[in-house]
């Protein structure tokens, strides 16, 4: 979805402006990077699509009035959220999320690859690490993840890791505890964030030694985890099972309310519903196997 709209754009955009090059004259072209559930190959069936945009590097385009690229690709950018994002009589592609992009909301919508690597040696933070793991160039190439590789995988092996990731989980306890977000089955007690975390922590540790942890999805880990002697064997079924189980429930939410929401229905036709669509006889059954993983 996002190449073909990328591809329409594209041409639109060097018809009015020029094509975008480098100082050499090479052509420039958007580097869409999928983040969190899409670069994780993980959507739900109401997920929102986190995006980071970048290009290569600094020019203008090839017109008699030239555009700097910055100001072309951000147009560019702009016009592919729009297409995607915004509701039409047909409906939307994907709510898209821009802001795991530096600096987030406020920073620039597109970086070349010179700002991006800047950025993240010198003001890159231990989340945005934890969410670079997830993070593949949707069309582009693969120069970002090769630029980026250092700053997400250490060369050694980082136990720092566990206090980073400790101090994350500790921020959004924090954040359930004050927002009374006890029922959500992603980021409550229990929930979906804290198999990815535990997945995630040794690729954090091992990562840069072991290029076979340097993968996606959260269930490979897993596996990759047990082959490797690194988890029991238990520890992993146990997990997986709760991962499928969890994700599985959180489809059936977005399915209930055609919403991105990760928590339990309140009204008693909904929990009725939920626990049916999750082959149980009734909520308190679900609710039994639920408080269980």
């Amino acid at each position: 979805a996002i190449n073909t709209a990328i591809d329409y754009l594209h041409s639109w955009l060097v018809e009015a402006y020029g094509q975008p090059v480098d100082a050499d004259g090479l052509p420039q072209s958007l580097i869409v990077i999928g983040m969190g559930k899409l670069g994780g190959y993980e959507l739900n069936v109401s997920s929102d699509i986190d995006l980071i945009f970048a290009y290569e590097s600094e020019g203008e385009t090839q017109a008699e009035k030239p555009m700097s690229n910055q100001d072309f690709f951000t147009r560019l950018g702009k016009k592919l959220i729009a297409a995607i994002d915004e509701i039409t009589e047909d409906g939307f592609v994907f709510r898209v999320d821009m802001r795991l992009r530096p600096f987030g909301s406020e920073g620039a919508l597109v970086s070349n690859l010179y700002a991006l690597e800047y950025y993240y040696q010198n003001n890159g933070r231990e989340w945005e690490r934890y969410a670079w793991i997830k993070g593949r160039e949707v069309t582009g190439g693969n120069q970002v993840t090769k630029l980026l590789k250092p700053f997400v995988f250490r060369k050694y092996l980082d136990f720092g890791a566990f206090d980073s990731m400790r101090d994350l989980k500790i921020q959004i306890q924090r954040d359930v505890n004050s927002k009374g977000m006890h029922d959500n089955i992603k980021l409550g007690r229990g929930g979906i964030r804290e198999i990815e975390f535990i997945a995630q922590v040794f690729q954090l540790i091992r990562g840069g030694r072991d290029v076979s942890l340097q993968i996606k999805p959260t269930l490979s880990v897993l596996d990759l985890l047990k082959n490797m002697g690194i988890m029991s064997e238990q520890a992993v079924s146990e997990l997986s099972e709760a991962y499928y189980f969890l994700r599985n429930l959180e489809h059936r939410l977005m399915y209930q309310e055609d919403a991105q929401t990760h928590e339990l229905p309140k009204s008693d036709e909904s929990k009725e519903r939920i626990a049916k669509a999750m082959n149980f006889p009734d909520w308190p059954a679900f609710l039994v196997q639920l408080n269980q993983y």
